[in-house]
């Protein structure tokens, strides 16, 4: 886990073990095929490994960004990934390299793409609820994993969960730590930060966030895995904020038709305003609807709790793509999910569009209690 004596403000981690090479990475890698995705301040490409013949992402992060440093939050990043390499759902970092202007991370390439894909496919190409089922409980796991080592995501959503495999349906891969944060006993993190459709009230409100800001995220998640619509979304972001902060949710059969009830008890178990009242990572997986259904277990350590086997890496698996084009206010270092505008969710409240993350309000600074 990152050591707590190496965060700095904002739940930062300025501390890796990572051997960083400064050699060409060219010389080492081939780079195939079109862009995997691409960010304000990131573009991520595949490659190969020419000594092993392997694929993998290659996510480059440009090192200064409007005019600053921010090459400390990419350290960061690295950081949270090497907290997380034996956490069988997280991506894996394989190494890095720096040049004078870009640091670039050589992650695990995972073929199945974003989930959004299925969230926004036809009916027969969608998730069944048993799909659904198998993929939430490694979800779960993997933020156990991370919760366990004081990690909160802060940004989880249909672009930041990917898949090994579409066809068959592999397992996931939770990607993207740069807006992650690293919580402990002695400090309070207040932050403006995340997708407005899956932050938590408990964001927009300016007060403390912990894990379970993560599981409110799981819990929209699960309803646009389930439904095919954004739970929270208005007209504009004045009304989306309202929603959330008034926890207005359609739970009607109309929404949730052929779903069943077990699956809106373990949504509404997450989609609770006191953030203490929310169900954890390990309650969640105990959820009946987690815990009950028989469903098939593609991956070697999908049935394990979080503290058990490390991971085994896939080299057939696809990309970690890049997140939408972020606002370069929050989103500093881009994921390598596919962007997607050119797909909606089916209209809930309305159509379903990834809008950019909202920005942090300049006036509000980041605070630490002690």
């Amino acid at each position: 886990m990152p050591d707590s004596r190496m965060s700095g403000k904002k739940g930062m981690v300025s501390s890796i073990r990572t051997r960083i090479r400064t050699d060409s990475f060219s010389t080492n890698y081939e780079i195939v095929g079109k862009e995997l995705g691409r960010g304000k301040f990131a573009v991520v490409k595949k490659c190969i490994e020419k000594a092993t013949g392997k694929e993998h992402a290659a996510k480059f992060l440009r090192k200064r960004r409007k005019g600053q440093d921010c090459r400390s939050d990419i350290i960061h990043e690295i950081a949270v990934l090497e907290s997380a390499e034996s956490n069988p759902f997280v991506v894996s970092l394989h190494e890095v390299y720096e040049t004078a202007a870009e640091i670039i991370l050589v992650l695990e390439y995972a073929a199945g793409g974003e989930i959004f894909h299925q969230c926004v496919a036809d009916s027969d190409e969608s998730f069944t609820e048993q799909d659904v089922i198998r993929l939430v409980r490694q979800i779960l796991v993997g933020v156990a994993c991370l919760h366990g080592n004081n990690v909160v995501h802060l940004d989880l959503k249909p672009q930041n969960v990917l898949l090994t495999c579409s066809q068959p349906l592999g397992d996931i891969r939770i990607v993207d730590f740069g807006l992650s944060r690293c919580m402990d006993d002695m400090t309070e993190v207040r932050e403006i930060i995340g997708t407005p459709e899956y932050v938590a009230p408990e964001v927009l409100n300016y007060e403390p966030i912990s894990t379970a800001t993560d599981m409110w995220s799981i819990g929209v998640l699960t309803y646009v895995m389930l439904t095919g619509e954004s739970p929270f979304l208005g007209d504009n972001k004045q009304e989306t904020f309202l929603n959330i902060s008034q926890v207005n949710v359609d739970y009607s059969q109309e929404v949730f038709e052929g779903v069943s009830s077990l699956a809106i008890d373990f949504i509404k178990s997450l989609l609770i305003k006191d953030p203490r009242r929310r169900a954890t990572a390990e309650e969640c997986v105990a959820h009946p609807w987690v815990s009950e259904h028989p469903h098939p277990q593609s991956h070697p350590h999908s049935t394990l709790l979080p503290t058990q086997e490390p991971k085994t890496n896939h080299p057939e698996s696809e990309p970690e793509p890049e997140s939408p084009a972020h606002s370069p206010e929050l989103v500093i270092v881009a994921s390598y999910t596919i962007c997607s505008n050119q797909s909606e969710l089916k209209p809930g409240r309305g159509a379903f569009a990834f809008d950019e993350p909202f920005p942090t309000h300049p006036e509000i600074t980041q605070k630490c209690v002690f």
